[in-house]
């Protein structure tokens, strides 16, 4: 599978992607609220607790439906996955997620819709959510996460850096028990190695655990790349010690 390379300097606009199955995987978008997209793991079994993945797209013509084309590389069966629309930019309409306060508040708002959606939809163990997304969507990802460590068990960002201003570190005490996954590629234009170990060192004076990986791609989705979100996660899960989640 061919890897899913960064639209941010696309003009072109995505067709529309109808909810489809793969196999017994089944993508769908909220009937309620179409602004929210699901992922459901192949062989879903309604009596286990599943981790939930939230992710929050890229820019460019991405939007919430990027869940269907990342899912297939991460896991088809160790999660339940959720994916909330962005927020026109005020140039565009190109989707995003600002950084500016208001739309960090609406931000934080849509992606906790998003989790209450999902646990309408699947059995989650709620002390297994992890916050996730690419480029803009990772710092907006790291950004919630800091602010409401409590509430996920990790967060990672592939090909986005760090939010800056509007104290990100506000709660730093809570946050140092968050783990952190960041992802790069090593010819990306856009979050490059030296930015991100300009990151990493003030995530280790901050306390915060985090692991980081570079990879031989440029500013875009490796097929790589995503299975080491699947491992990173699982790692967090297998070191957990609580017992699993059944109902």
């Amino acid at each position: 599978m061919n890897p899913i390379h960064s639209s941010t300097d696309s003009k072109k606009k995505a067709p529309p992607i109808p909810p489809f199955q793969v196999e017994s995987a089944l993508f769908s978008q909220s009937s309620e609220d179409s602004s929210f997209a699901f992922f459901a793991p192949l062989h879903y079994e309604p009596k286990y607790a599943y981790p939930l993945l939230v992710w929050l797209h890229g820019p460019g013509h991405n939007d919430e439906r990027q869940l269907v084309r990342i899912m297939p590389m991460i896991s088809m069966r160790n999660y339940a996955a959720a994916a909330p629309r962005g927020f026109p930019c005020e140039t565009s309409q190109v989707l995003d997620w600002p950084q500016d306060p208001q739309s960090i508040e609406s931000a934080t708002h849509r992606v906790f819709d998003c989790i209450g959606a999902a646990r309408e939809r699947f059995n989650t163990a709620p002390k297994r959510v992890f916050l996730g997304g690419f480029d803009g969507g990772g710092t907006m990802a790291f950004r919630i996460a800091l602010n409401h460590p409590e509430s996920f068990a990790g967060v990672l960002s592939c090909g986005g850096a760090l939010p800056q201003g509007h104290q990100p570190f506000g709660r730093l005490l809570a946050a140092r028990r968050l783990p952190a996954f960041l992802a790069l590629g090593r010819d990306s234009d856009v979050y490059g190695p030296e930015r991100a170990c300009d990151d990493l060192r003030l995530l280790h004076t901050a306390g915060v655990s985090v692991t980081l990986r570079q990879y031989p791609c440029g500013h875009e989705l490796s097929e790589q790349m995503l299975r080491d979100v699947d491992r990173w996660i699982m790692e967090q899960i297998s070191a957990s010690v609580e017992t699993p989640d059944y109902v």
